[in-house]
């Protein structure tokens, strides 16, 4: 009896630059912690380990609650955020309950690239990658349908989702963000921070970010305060930047003098024991 073909991946790529190279993971990270992270992991997880798609209905938000032991409002949130950033295609989303991206193909084709040159892998109608990008062991059946045209939904030729938003961000922002500091690591800090800052509230002026850059010199010259404040405003979202508040200690309060029961009486040395015994004897 010939053996079943897998259609999924037992194990799937993540780059060691994970949390540096995109700037949506980064926001992802500020705004849901771990719980932003793991729900898409498990989401990843869950596509691979089905093929480069998974048709979703209204249970996922609730399995994935379970299972991960956060809220079912929290699951929501991260899903919303991955569609509405394009780590997701929201429109296949929306049309059919259909989780996957250009990225999650492309890194499938390369994980299936030794299985499928002797069994090519056939996909259908949710494939987003175009022609030219498609692999020759991926056999996709709308190429000699619509020929010229991507493999996918749409019917479009859709850019890889996965860049898109960095590109975009690196032509509007570069000016603007660039070169505010000279330390490198502050530099970062604060790249990051009007990242998040203009995603929570909108587009930044030039003029803005002047004025954030002063305010910050303004509440702290110390470098390594500076980093902290700017990671704090931008764990929290905020639209401004604050101090760090500094941990006080607190107060110690004076302890009151003991008096003894005796203390209004004059005291008295004595030599030895010996006297004070004698002494009391004769009274």
């Amino acid at each position: 009896m010939a053996r079943p073909k897998k259609s999924g991946l037992s194990y799937f790529p993540l780059d060691t630059d994970f949390f540096d190279n995109d700037s949506r993971i980064k926001i992802l990270k500020a705004r849901y912690r771990a719980d932003g992270i793991m729900i898409y992991v498990y989401l990843l997880c869950e596509i691979y380990k089905n093929g480069y798609y998974i048709q979703v209905d209204d249970d996922l938000e609730y399995i994935i609650a379970s299972e991960l032991g956060v809220s079912v409002d929290k699951v929501k949130q991260v899903l919303n955020f991955l569609l509405k950033k394009s780590l997701f295609d929201s429109k296949l989303f929306s049309s059919d309950k259909v989780l996957t991206s250009a990225g999650i193909q492309k890194r499938f084709q390369l994980a299936v690239k030794e299985r499928a040159r002797k069994n090519p892998i056939e996909v259908g109608r949710y494939w987003l990658l175009e022609k030219e990008a498609t692999e020759p062991f991926i056999k996709c059946t709308l190429f000699e349908e619509n020929p010229g045209n991507a493999c996918g939904y749409s019917g479009k030729n859709p850019e890889d989702s996965e860049n898109k938003y960095t590109k975009k961000s690196k032509v509007n922002k570069k000016d603007i963000y660039k070169g505010a500091f000279s330390d490198s690591s502050l530099e970062s800090a604060f790249q990051f921070y009007l990242l998040v800052r203009s995603q929570n509230w909108g587009e930044i002026s030039e003029e803005q970010v002047n004025a954030l850059r002063e305010d910050l010199l303004s509440l702290s010259s110390d470098l390594a305060e500076q980093k902290a404040i700017l990671n704090k405003a931008a764990a929290g979202g905020w639209k401004n930047l604050y101090p760090v508040q500094s941990k006080r200690r607190p107060k110690t309060k004076k302890q009151p003098e003991k008096q003894g029961k005796f203390k209004n009486f004059e005291e008295r040395e004595y030599e030895d024991m010996t006297d004070l015994t004698r002494k009391l004897m004769q009274r």
